[in-house]
């Protein structure tokens, strides 16, 4: 089991798995949360816990579920079937996680998300569109900074292991996926790519209330 757990420590290793953009990717999910103010937040595949421990630096505790028992999370279940009832939580989350599961059962894993949460759904997925990055400094306003697609085509997705799926892959574009997880019963407030890291989409979802319980 040490030998398991030393693999699983190794996968999150600082400056490699946590190198200095997937840092600037945490501190979009660090920003979302706090300008949510929920009272109760269940994040779900949290990895070693970063999220949740930085969260704590600034008065907010996160509970945190995972299938494997190795991460030590609050509550071990899938994320297809949380065990928790309608409306538990202000918020749920699940940064980097979704394209790990099949696109079917990611689909799932966000109905279950809506069911548990009462007000939000926020996450981040791999968005594969190849962007440039520019930065120009405009007198009186600074530097200023933003991307710009790349003129490609889709190219269909091939599991690598870590990924079933990605956003603008074959079949996976960005509006197909917004339908998708829309018609759960959630409407998107807002999507952006982070501006250091692009391959990191964020999506703000708000609960549609379906009946006087919010389930």
């Amino acid at each position: 089991m040490q030998n398991t757990m030393n693999q699983e420590m190794e996968l999150y290793k600082f400056g490699r798995y946590y190198d200095k953009r997937r840092w600037i990717s945490l501190w979009h999910q660090l920003d979302e949360l706090l300008s949510h103010t929920p009272d109760s937040v269940l994040e779900i595949g949290p990895g070693c816990g970063v999220l949740k421990a930085l969260a704590h630096c600034f008065g907010m505790d996160i509970e945190t579920v995972d299938i494997d028992p190795e991460f030590g999370p609050d509550h071990l279940a899938s994320a297809v079937s949380l065990p928790f009832e309608n409306g538990s939580y202000d918020c749920v989350c699940a940064f980097q996680m979704l394209e790990h599961l099949p696109y079917e059962d990611a689909l799932q894993a966000f109905r279950e998300m809506l069911r548990v949460t009462r007000k939000y759904v926020l996450i981040s997925i791999w968005d594969a569109r190849p962007m440039w990055s520019y930065a120009i400094h405009v007198p009186m306003h600074g530097l200023i900074k933003f991307l710009v697609p790349k003129p490609c085509r889709a190219v269909t997705h091939v599991f690598n292991g870590e990924h079933h799926w990605e956003i603008n892959k074959r079949g996976y574009e960005l509006r197909r996926v917004i339908a998708d997880f829309g018609s759960q019963g959630a409407t998107l407030a807002r999507t952006y790519r982070v501006l250091e890291n692009p391959v990191h989409r964020f999506f703000v979802w708000e609960k549609i209330f379906r009946d006087r319980d919010g389930a």
